[in-house]
């Protein structure tokens, strides 16, 4: 039982380690690559860094998903009222919209325009 409180006391104190700005997650997250790719790291050390990377990684992803659930688009009912909307439901296109009009298409070059 003794190990199971060291490795979560381990657990713990590497998550602490983590950054919680994501700019510095992915600077973070840079300089291990930069690390494990010089080739210079021991099999252990390596290992370790590998498993940071994997902390960074979670982190960056947690924060970003984070953020994506706080962003709100503001739109307008059709009463011109302001509507605060999740930002999937405001990329949707509006019934009213028209569809881009179509590029003309190409036409063929004149049969004696032959390159040959």
């Amino acid at each position: 039982m003794a190990k199971a409180d060291k490795s979560s006391k381990a657990d713990k104190a590497a998550e602490a380690e983590v950054p919680s700005q994501y700019g510095d997650v992915v600077a973070r997250l840079e300089e291990t690559v930069g690390r494990l790719e010089s080739g210079n790291l021991s099999l252990e050390d390596s290992l370790k860094a590998f498993e940071e990377g994997i902390r960074l990684v979670r982190r960056g992803e947690k924060l970003l998903t984070e953020a994506e659930q706080r962003i709100e688009q503001l739109l307008q009912d059709e009463d011109g009222n302001d509507v605060v909307a999740p930002l999937s439901v405001a990329a949707r296109p509006s019934p009213q919209a028209q569809p881009a009009p179509r590029a003309p298409a190409p036409r063929p070059p004149p049969e004696d325009d032959v390159p040959f």
